[in-house]
């Protein structure tokens, strides 16, 4: 009977979402099949065959791909040195690196335009070092958006990585390494099948908030349409919800395949689990 009892406890969350999120992703799923009032795939034959979509779309995919390989690079360096301070410096430390997300991605983005503009703080620095004979063209493009989509999620990828590089016995590493292991082997063979779950949670968080974020690839893409903008586009600007719903499944088609493509990865480099 306790049992019984627990599950009721699920009742309230399951059925608030529900409403919230089941019943609108379904409409909109099912909207997308339609076309003057009758089944049809037309809509997904169009998006597909227009050279223009596509590239959106991939545009977005390695603007994403981008953001999450650079997140890594920067990310584990960092947790792995975090993870290994004091309880007091940890503290410290990941204090600071959560600051950033305090903080609002239009400032943010508005603070990179500043900086990255034609005659913003990079380009003066560089001519004035004589480095350049004439500003660098940063903005509106796919690099500035991913300047600003790095600095928006490298926090949870080194927070994610913490978690998880906390829990890691560093007397393992030690123990290969008096062995005559070579420090690369230590890494490819211990410490990164470790972190497959943070890799795997933390790319997972960074690749969907980098393929649906909208404010800055907006700021900082200017015409370099991603994704968001064009669903956003398709939306309000030109009223065009079928389109718009056909771009927003295809974003979690697009979302899922990531979601299984890196658990794929996850179980190479530790075939374990």
């Amino acid at each position: 009977m306790k049992k019984k009892y627990m599950y009721l406890l699920l009742m309230p969350g399951v059925l608030f979402l529900t409403v919230f999120m089941v019943v609108p992703l379904a409409l909109t799923f099912a909207a997308t099949f339609t076309d003057a009032g009758s089944f049809s795939f037309q809509g997904y034959l169009q998006f597909f065959q227009n050279e223009y979509f596509m590239e959106i779309l991939f545009r977005t995919i390695r603007v994403s791909l981008v953001t999450t390989f650079v997140c890594i690079l920067l990310g584990f360096p960092a947790a792995y040195f975090i993870s290994g301070l004091n309880p007091r410096m940890k503290a410290i430390m990941l204090l600071l690196s959560v600051f950033p997300l305090l903080v609002s991605p239009v400032v943010r983005s508005f603070s990179w335009m500043i900086i990255l503009g034609r005659n913003g703080l990079l380009n003066q620095v560089l001519m004035g070092t004589g480095l350049r004979s004439e500003p660098l063209e940063m903005m509106y493009t796919p690099v500035a958006v991913n300047i600003g989509l790095i600095h928006l999620f490298l926090p949870l990828m080194i927070v994610t990585l913490v978690g998880v590089l906390e829990t890691v016995d560093r007397n393992l590493m030690e123990a290969a390494e008096s062995l005559g292991a070579p420090r690369i082997t230590i890494f490819r063979k211990i410490l990164l099948p470790l972190c497959v779950p943070g890799l795997m949670i933390g790319s997972t968080l960074v690749f969907v908030g980098s393929f649906t974020a909208y404010t800055t690839p907006a700021l900082l893409g200017g015409n370099q349409r991603v994704i968001s903008t064009f669903l956003y586009q398709n939306a309000v600007t030109l009223n065009d919800w079928h389109v718009a719903s056909i771009v927003s499944v295809i974003m979690i088609a697009v979302t899922v395949i990531f979601v299984m493509a890196i658990n794929k990865l996850a179980l190479k480099l530790n075939p374990r689990g």
